[in-house]
C-alpha cells in the first residue's frame, strides 16, 4: 500500500519507477525536511553518488522536488506536493534552524510576489526564515 503513494508521485510527473528512484523518493520523504545530497549519500550509504546526483537532476527537471539555498552552503532538496508545478505562484518560505542545521519547507506560508518594474521577468524567489527549530528550542541550554 505504502509503496503505491510513491509511484503515483512518480507517475503525476511522468517519471518512470525503478527501485533506485523509489527508494530515493521514499527516503526524502520519511525524513521529513529537505536534505542535501550528502544527507541523501549518507542515508543510503550503498547507492552510488552520481546515481543519487543523477537522480535528483531528474526529479528536479520533473518538477517532482525543489531546490532550496539556505544559506548554508548546500542545496537542499525537499519532495514538492502533488498541485506543485514549481512556477513562482507554488514557492513558499523556508526555514533554517541555525542549531542543527536542518531545513524545513513552510508549505503554509507563501512568498509575496513583487511587482517588478518594466523589463524584469522573476523566474524564482528564495525566502529563508533562520532561527532554531521546535526540537532544537526545547532543548536546555548548556552552559560550558
Amino acid at each position: 500500500m505504502e509503496e503505491n503513494i510513491y509511484l503515483d508521485k512518480l507517475a503525476r510527473r511522468d517519471i518512470k519507477p525503478t527501485a533506485i528512484r523509489l527508494l530515493i523518493l521514499k527516503n526524502m520523504m520519511e525524513v521529513g525536511r529537505a536534505v542535501s545530497l550528502l544527507d541523501l549519500e549518507t542515508l543510503l550509504d550503498t547507492v552510488d553518488k552520481s546515481t543519487i546526483s543523477r537522480t535528483i537532476a531528474l526529479f528536479l527537471s520533473h518538477h517532482l522536488i525543489h531546490s532550496i539555498d539556505d544559506g548554508s552552503g548546500s542545496l537542499k532538496y525537499a519532495v514538492c506536493d502533488n498541485s506543485c508545478n514549481c512556477v513562482v505562484q507554488d514557492l513558499h518560505s523556508h526555514f533554517y534552524c541555525e542549531k542543527c542545521h536542518r531545513t524545513f519547507c513552510l508549505e503554509g506560508t507563501h512568498i509575496p510576489v513583487i511587482d517588478l518594474p518594466k523589463g524584469f521577468a522573476l523566474h524564482s524567489i528564495n525566502y529563508v526564515l533562520k532561527g532554531v527549530c521546535p526540537e532544537c528550542s526545547s532543548l536546555p541550554v548548556s552552559h560550558s
